[in-house]
């Protein structure tokens, strides 16, 4: 082969080109044309947006795993507060419901409290506070032990009211305490007067009845007694003083084979749930004032004895009597004339 015919050019791997230099100028300014006309002309604007819309599928699944713990993450502590929030908001709501329940007792404690101030500002008998402690623990009898005892001066058989009316009698006193028992005992009876009528009766108490009522017996069918009629204390017994709401008729059940009627009545006081109650001095244990004795009659004071002269001018003694029921003469000393 001829050596004319041979290519002496370089392959084209080996193919020099414009140098380093020149094509960093270039691409230089290329990029700073390219800034430039963007700043000012918005050119690359269109481009951009035709990538970003052909790129957002991948974008969007790129971004799937990220987005997903990041929600995760989030939930569990959104979990964790909404837990922490539900407990503190439970706490709070059992802190008001009891603050609620503090305040209706206070409420009704205060409440009962006036009524006992008022009842005792119009009762005159020596009386003193008290505390119900709990019920009695006999079943078969209405009781309640209060916190006053004989060292405080409790003494058996005392009224016990409330701040509606008597609530029952005390009947068993200890060094410390004391058992009230309640009007609606059976062994309990008290004596009352109808207040509209002026007629007495006795109100024993009938615990089998429904709601804990008395029971006015041995009142004539015939007798002025109805529905509504307010019933107190009469004092003839006395122990209870006069005039002492105890019971309210609730129904009168007049039978054709039976001469008394059968009277149903609600006591005034809370027998339920009482907390504070007033103790009274039995009346029969009230110290009457002593009545001023007549002042005794001065005795005038005796006469004094005066010398006699007779006619012979010569003196006889003589004892002058002292006035009086019990009074004695005492004879005088004589002397014979010469």
């Amino acid at each position: 082969m001829p050596l004319e015919t041979l290519d002496r050019t370089p392959p084209p791997f080996f193919k020099q080109g414009p140098s380093a230099l020149s094509q960093l100028v270039l691409l230089s300014a290329l990029a700073l044309f390219l800034m430039v006309a963007d700043a000012r002309f918005h050119l690359v604007q269109p481009l951009r947006a035709a990538i970003a819309t052909v790129l957002y599928p991948a974008q969007w699944l790129a971004l799937q795993p990220v987005q997903a713990a990041r929600e995760f993450g989030g939930y569990l502590t959104d979990l964790k507060t909404a837990r922490k929030t539900e407990e503190a908001v439970r706490r709070k709501l059992v802190e008001q419901s009891q603050r609620a329940g503090q305040v209706e007792q206070l409420l009704l404690e205060n409440a009962r409290l006036r009524g006992l101030l008022a009842l005792r500002e119009r009762i005159q008998v020596p009386s003193q506070a008290a505390q119900v402690l709990y019920d009695a623990t006999d079943p078969y009898s209405r009781r309640v032990v209060i916190d006053k005892g004989q060292l405080q001066g409790i003494a058996p058989g005392s009224p016990v009211l409330d701040g509606e009316g008597v609530l029952g009698q005390v009947t068993q006193v200890y060094p410390f305490v004391s058992e009230v028992t309640l009007l609606i005992d059976r062994d309990q009876v008290i004596p009352v007067v109808n207040t509209r009528t002026g007629t007495r009766g006795v109100a024993f108490g009938d615990p089998t009845a429904q709601g804990g009522l008395l029971e006015l017996r041995y009142m004539p069918a015939g007798e002025d007694v109805k529905a509504g009629d307010l019933l107190s204390t009469s004092g003839i017994d006395g122990v209870y003083p006069p005039g002492l709401p105890v019971a309210r008729v609730v129904s009168v059940d007049r039978q054709g084979d039976s001469s008394f009627a059968r009277i149903l009545c609600q006591p005034l006081a809370q027998l339920q749930g009482a907390t504070h109650v007033m103790v009274l001095t039995p009346m029969a244990q009230v110290a009457t004032p002593p009545i001023a004795a007549a002042p005794a009659p001065v005795a005038p004071p005796a006469a004094a004895a005066k010398p006699v002269t007779k006619a012979d001018g010569k003196p006889a003694a003589k004892a002058a009597g002292k006035s009086g029921a019990t009074s004695a003469a005492r004879p005088a000393n004589r002397r014979s004339a010469p």
